[in-house]
């Protein structure tokens, strides 16, 4: 380590932390307005869409994803490669959360493959069957 250099952190960048989702200046610029806050995935969610992601980055099926929040909803896109359109995507939007449920799965034509208010069991039709093996 040289002369110049020390151990306090650079004072030159703010640190940068969330709290509920939200960053200090979007929390000032709110003002408790609800409508203005984004959509997010809980821990939880992340927890449980980021377990079948990594199962298919393991079987080299998927490789690149995109979270995007929005006012009205939260999206996770799964590509095949960056530079496609989406494979498939994970919404929760909560205006439906009443209805048909929050969570839907969507294909990359468009199709709802499914809708409920279970994550789990919606990201469900994206992991594959089981088979049997049976012995010749």
């Amino acid at each position: 380590m040289a002369e110049s250099e020390t151990t306090e952190p650079s004072r030159a960048r703010p640190a940068l932390f969330v709290v509920n989702g939200v960053s200090p200046g979007a929390a000032q610029g709110a003002r408790g307005d609800r409508r203005s806050a984004a959509v997010s995935f809980s821990r939880l969610e992340l927890n449980v869409i980021f377990n079948l992601y990594g199962a298919k980055v393991a079987q080299g099926e998927w490789r690149d994803y995109a979270i995007d929040f929005t006012p009205a909803k939260a999206v996770f896109s799964i590509f095949r490669r960056s530079s496609e359109a989406p494979l498939y995507r994970i919404e929760k939007d909560p205006a439906l959360s009443r209805r048909q449920g929050a969570y839907s799965v969507i294909a990359a034509t468009g199709l709802v493959l499914r809708r409920g208010h279970d994550l789990s069991r919606v990201v469900r039709v994206l992991e594959p069957a089981l088979r049997l093996v049976g012995a010749e």
